[in-house]
């Protein structure tokens, strides 16, 4: 039997020599028994280990060491990690799938911060948000399935606001917009986004929008049925900056959302007022933040692990993939 490389023991004889298909084409492969492997003798790959209830696959560029409880510990070189994960190399599909899966996690697990930190029966209890995960341009990566209506809007309030915004976004600032000419839909419906930086710079967005019960006008609800004027329908706003330097900007959004009761009308039009639930609004508002803190939190974990560029690469690869699909 061969020397086993660096750690000097005998690998035992092979049981069989069989065609196994790796990346690159198919390579003889020995199989082994576990049984039969003592402890600290290093396995190079490729191989096959089999027992009574599993087998264990050696890929080329790696190595395993059986230790004393028994244990499988298999080494990936640095060289295969490397080759399929690189940013420009042909996508790898199973990686595809995994970052996806991941993706989508995130947009999902912000959705369940929203919905435990939330207070309004609107948002808590109707579940009537989405949360959604974006690339450096804004275009969409990851929408959890919350509100079909949501799906694809979003994504132009994110581009809306960093074509407005510019390089005036900073860092611990998030932005609340409702406005149908800034991608919103109808004025209940507040989103809130928040960029993920890296290094000083933008790497992904994260949003979500909720409906919120009442953001004043002349009925209650938000959705007058006869109204004749965007103001009828309540506050309208298309970019503010509900945190800045990390401090919520209560003041301002309650100057915001109580304006339409400040409206002077026509005597022959309804009477409108400011938001009739400044309470619930408020603590939603600090949900939506608290949730998209959450996708950052996870962005960056993502990140931390996998490295910017892989990252950024499989979610190029998404959207192509989406696209074409």
């Amino acid at each position: 039997p061969p020397e086993s490389p660096r750690l000097g023991g005998r690998l035992p004889t092979r049981r069989a020599t069989c065609s196994c298909y790796f990346e690159g084409g198919r390579v003889p492969t020995p199989v082994y028994l576990l049984n039969d492997l003592p402890s600290g003798v290093q396995i190079p790959g490729p191989a096959i280990l089999i027992d009574n209830i599993s087998t264990v696959v050696i890929e080329p560029l790696c190595s395993a060491v059986v230790n004393e409880q028994r244990d499988v510990i298999i080494t990936v070189s640095a060289a295969d990690l490397a080759a399929p994960m690189g940013p420009l190399a042909k996508v790898d599909t199973i990686q595809l799938s995994i970052f996806a899966h991941r993706f989508m996690s995130i947009a999902e697990q912000m959705g369940r911060t929203l919905q435990r930190t939330s207070i309004s029966t609107n948002i808590k209890e109707r579940l009537d948000f989405s949360c959604a995960l974006f690339g450096p341009d804004g275009g969409l990566v990851a929408n959890a399935p919350h509100l079909p209506v949501h799906l694809g809007a979003m994504q132009e309030a994110v581009k809306w606001q960093i074509a407005h915004l510019g390089d005036g976004w900073k860092d611990g600032e998030v932005i609340a917009s409702n406005h149908p000419a800034a991608g919103g839909s109808h004025l209940p419906d507040i989103t809130v986004i928040t960029p993920v930086f890296s290094n000083g710079v933008p790497v992904f967005y994260v949003a979500s929008r909720g409906h919120h019960a009442d953001i004043g006008g002349i009925t209650p609800g938000s959705m007058p049925p006869f109204s004749r004027s965007l103001a009828d329908e309540g506050a309208a706003f298309k970019s503010f900056k509900l945190v800045k330097n990390g401090v919520f900007q209560e003041e301002g959004i309650t100057d915001i959302l109580m304006e339409p009761g400040r409206i002077t009308r026509k005597s022959f039009e309804a009477p409108s007022s400011g938001t009739r639930t400044l309470r619930d609004n408020l603590s939603d508002l600090r949900a939506q933040v608290a949730a998209n803190q959450k996708g950052i939190t996870l962005v960056g974990e993502l990140i931390a692990a996998q490295g910017l560029q892989i990252v950024q690469a499989y979610m190029n690869h998404i959207q192509s993939t989406a696209e074409l699909a």
